[in-house]
């Protein structure tokens, strides 16, 4: 990723064309995610809080698959490979109402009828047949996030952890931009200070030497990850 942290999160809204972006939301669409929700009591304010984790926990995971393909099995395929498209989000929620709702029926773009217990890994085969070029990978990090949800390993989710989540996304947005040089935040230095891997934020004003810095006192053999 080269220090582009920022596109764990933007490559699930990212889509290689308009039909790309269509198939995802009309996938949606024929989940109708709110409105199971909302006949167990849960609502928006539950997808909201759930798909910020489903994004972000995807995306670390397909990244994860992808360095162990990589670095292990030295699968070099997998280097040009790249990841877009909000279908994680959608295997996601497809693997929560499936362990939520296991009798009910998943209709498919009006004429593909699944139990909805099996259409994860139905639609993860079937997906992968008719579009060879899918992500098999990104769909499999939304089918496993989704059952980290439902079964209860990740929980406890509320407006303020959904705020306080988006508070450090942003803050790691900033960051990976500066460090990148992507985006040049005139404002910002960041540099070295006791330890290289500890960073120092400068904030700079016009005529105004104020700075902000970050320091920690040395430990052993830790390693900061």
């Amino acid at each position: 990723m080269e220090g582009h942290h920022w596109r764990i999160i933007t490559s699930a809204f990212s889509h290689i064309s308009v039909l790309h972006l269509v198939f995802n939301m009309s996938a949606l669409w024929s989940l109708g995610v709110v409105e199971q929700l909302g006949h167990m009591g849960l609502g928006m304010a539950y997808y909201l809080q759930y798909t910020l984790v489903l994004v972000m926990l995807s995306g670390v995971l397909v990244l994860g698959m992808y360095h162990i393909l990589i670095q292990r099995f030295k699968i070099e395929y997998f280097r040009r490979v790249t990841a877009v498209g909000y279908s994680c989000v959608v295997f996601g929620w497809m693997t929560i109402l499936s362990v939520k709702q296991p009798s009910s029926k998943l209709e498919l773009f009006g004429f593909l009828s699944l139990p909805i217990s099996f259409a994860p890994f139905e639609s993860l085969i079937f997906t992968s047949i008719i579009v060879p070029q899918a992500s098999f990978l990104g769909h499999l990090a939304g089918i496993i996030a989704g059952y980290a949800i439902a079964w209860g390993l990740i929980h406890g989710m509320n407006n303020f952890w959904g705020v306080s989540m988006l508070g450090w996304i942003a803050v790691v947005f900033v960051f990976s931009l500066k460090r990148s040089g992507a985006y040049d935040f005139n404002f910002l230095e960041i540099e070295s200070v006791t330890d290289p891997s500890l960073p120092s934020v400068r904030f700079l004003a016009s005529g105004n030497g104020r700075t902000l810095q970050m320091s920690a006192l040395p430990v052993g053999d830790v390693e900061i990850v």
